[in-house]
């Protein structure tokens, strides 16, 4: 197996991005292509080092990510074996090998900690008050002010690989709010599904919208195949990156299995990525919305979790294809976030505070879950 050819997604390699980050993705390409197929051994560390003319280091790091990712799983002593299926959604795990386990999931009531930069944000408080005077009194544009919703392009570029303009994000009070404002959109016709055990207030919402929906069980890695294949929803609401409250994490392949089920006309993903941004792994990986390839996944965040509850600012990223239809449907509603709040928290992302606060939760995190947890 060392003497396998790569595929031409090791031209991903010249992409300006982190060397171990290029080669997981050209890896998980070719794992992703059959070039690597279940169960299989992946070329030794030096073996890629030398191909690549990568550190050693390099080659661990992108190792860990593939192994985080459930494209493959670490053996003792022999090595990484390919675990992902792709559309199957099921993995076949060699019998031994320890993996650094994800943080205990973070209740939405909880505040992230002490290492809230309070001094940057009372900064941007004042900054806001004394050079936007009259600014803060204007009415806010239904979808959410301009300068909130460039920020939130411009850092989920940076930050998660999402490429999308300031016309597809609406920015609503909560999660709860863009809910209905999405059942509205696509249809009370419809059937809708979410995962069983879900955050209660998803299974509130779609009750109180007086719509179908369907509870779907999870299983280690997210929802379960036959309840995917049994389902008769047309729209699917996921967390993909950890449910609450089972903190069950979706891995490669069942991400790929969500796709493929969405891949029929007429379905929708709605993927709610609440708290991903406080991921213990060295960096994170592309959202559904970026993986799909047929425009039908809507990407949900809030700041109720990485910055406060009481703050009360969430946002969506509708794909082209239903911006016209959201208009239509809801974009009458005026947008419920003060546009003080707003204008302080795109102060906030585009000074660079947002993400340097983000980068030290992440750290402490990953310190404490290596304090914990065996490691390979």
């Amino acid at each position: 197996m060392e003497n396998k050819n790569i595929t031409e997604s090791e031209n991903m390699l010249k992409k300006a991005e982190p060397k171990y980050l290029k080669l997981y993705r050209t890896i998980a390409g070719d794992i992703a292509a059959g070039v690597y197929k279940t169960g299989d051994k992946l070329p030794s560390k030096r073996t890629l080092s030398d191909k690549y003319s990568l550190s050693l280091v390099t080659v661990e790091h992108a190792l860990e990510a593939l192994s985080d990712e459930g494209y493959v799983t670490p053996v003792e002593r022999k090595g990484y074996f390919v675990s992902y299926t792709g559309s199957q959604g099921q993995y076949s795990l060699p019998a031994s090998g320890n993996r650094l386990h994800p943080a205990e999931p973070m209740r939405a009531e909880e505040l992230p900690g002490p290492a809230f930069p309070f001094s940057a944000w009372a900064k941007t408080v004042r900054q806001t008050l004394s050079e936007r005077q009259r600014k803060i009194f204007e009415r806010s544009p239904n979808q959410g002010h301009e300068e909130l919703r460039t920020a939130l392009s411009e850092f989920l570029a940076r930050s998660r690989n999402i490429r999308c303009s300031a016309g597809q994000i609406v920015v609503g009070s909560g999660s709860a709010y863009l809910y209905e404002r999405l059942i509205q959109t696509l249809g009370r016709e419809r059937i809708y599904a979410i995962e069983s055990p879900s955050y209660h207030m998803i299974e509130r919402v779609y009750s109180a919208g007086n719509v179908s929906y369907e509870m779907l069980k999870i299983g280690q890695d997210g929802i379960l195949t036959s309840e995917l294949e049994r389902s008769r929803a047309s729209v699917l609401h996921i967390t993909p990156y950890r449910s609450f409250p089972s903190g069950v994490t979706a891995q490669a392949g069942k991400r790929a299995e969500y796709l493929s089920w969405a891949s029929i006309p007429g379905r929708f993903i709605i993927e709610d990525d609440v708290e991903s941004e406080f991921t213990i792994l060295n960096n994170t990986f592309d959202p559904l919305f970026t993986l799909s390839e047929d425009g039908n996944v809507i990407y949900m965040n809030s700041f109720s979790v990485t910055l406060s509850p009481a703050l009360r600012i969430s946002y969506m990223i509708l794909p082209e294809k239903i911006i016209d239809k959201y208009k239509e449907k809801a974009g009458f509603y005026p947008c419920p976030v003060p546009t003080f709040e707003q204008l302080i928290l795109a102060g906030f992302i585009n000074s660079g505070e947002f993400e340097r606060y983000i980068n030290r939760v992440r750290r402490e995190k990953r310190a404490s879950a290596r304090g914990t947890h065996s490691t390979l």
